[in-house]
């Protein structure tokens, strides 16, 4: 699920804290963990992709022009240069959205290489048959798959080939406030070179690391319950230690074995 955007001065919300009652510090050893998980599942920082299949989440298209802007479209569908805030020393390499309006949520289309891109209003980036580009469509069709494609011309920038085999450009007017945007070049040059950046959660590998680490994490109650008992601490730190050892299912029938001996006991 695509969470809210937040964007750099934002006030974050602070989450209520849920206390156990026994146990006190083992407890809040736990809330601390849940804290950390929650906090990795809502990193809203942005990153750029090592390739296209990395290609995921909402992203920016940072465009070639002095000094760098993003593509952007209006509530109407129009599209625009949007010249962007959140840049330390002025390199587009660090940027991130300070408007809705330059965030594109990018999704691969089924069964193939293309994606779609769409925008704040819930419709999709699209180019006509003339290169001119809008985001009116509100289901994307072939005119609203692109290719992206790692440029050789610049490292750490792509090409963005439309479903007709042209690419996105600017024109030779690198002023954000003048520049236009088509989707009509024949060939690659730096005018076709466009910086991608997108949210850190949805990277390919970032976001396996942090399901890894979610399977590492188990609560009291879960271990509880598949004891079937309530638990001592060193049970407790017992379970959760072979959990991330990898000898889990063993400590557990131990745990139970020790449970039935001393019911009988």
């Amino acid at each position: 699920m695509i969470k809210p955007l937040a964007f750099k001065g934002d006030k974050k919300t602070k989450k209520r804290k849920r206390h156990e009652i026994s146990d006190g510090a083992l407890d809040a050893r736990d809330n601390n963990a849940s804290e950390l998980s929650l906090a990795r599942a809502d990193d809203d920082t942005w990153v750029t992709p090592d390739g296209v299949l990395d290609l995921s989440g909402p992203v920016i298209l940072i465009l070639p022009t002095t000094p760098p802007s993003a593509v952007a479209s209006d509530a109407n569908g129009k599209i625009f240069a949007s010249e962007l805030e959140n840049l330390l020393e002025n390199d587009p390499s660090t940027a991130e959205p300070h408007d809705v309006r330059q965030v594109w949520v990018a999704n691969r289309v089924a069964g193939g290489e293309n994606i779609t891109l769409k925008g704040h209003h819930g419709r999709y980036l699209g180019c006509d048959k003339f290169g001119i580009l809008s985001a009116t469509k509100e289901a994307g069709a072939l005119e609203e798959s692109f290719t992206c494609i790692a440029s050789s011309e610049q490292p750490g920038t792509f090409v963005i080939q439309t479903a007709r085999g042209a690419f996105l450009t600017i024109g030779n007017d690198q002023n954000p406030s003048h520049t236009n945007i088509r989707g009509d070049a024949d060939k690659i040059s730096f005018n076709t070179n466009f910086g991608i950046r997108m949210q850190a959660r949805f990277k390919p590998r970032l976001k396996a690391h942090k399901e890894e680490k979610a399977r590492e994490k188990i609560s009291r109650k879960e271990l509880e319950d598949a004891v079937g008992r309530r638990l001592e601490v060193e049970e407790v730190k017992k379970l959760k230690k072979a959990r991330r050892e990898g000898n889990y299912h063993e400590a557990m029938l131990d745990v139970k074995v020790k449970g039935k001996h001393d019911k009988f006991a």
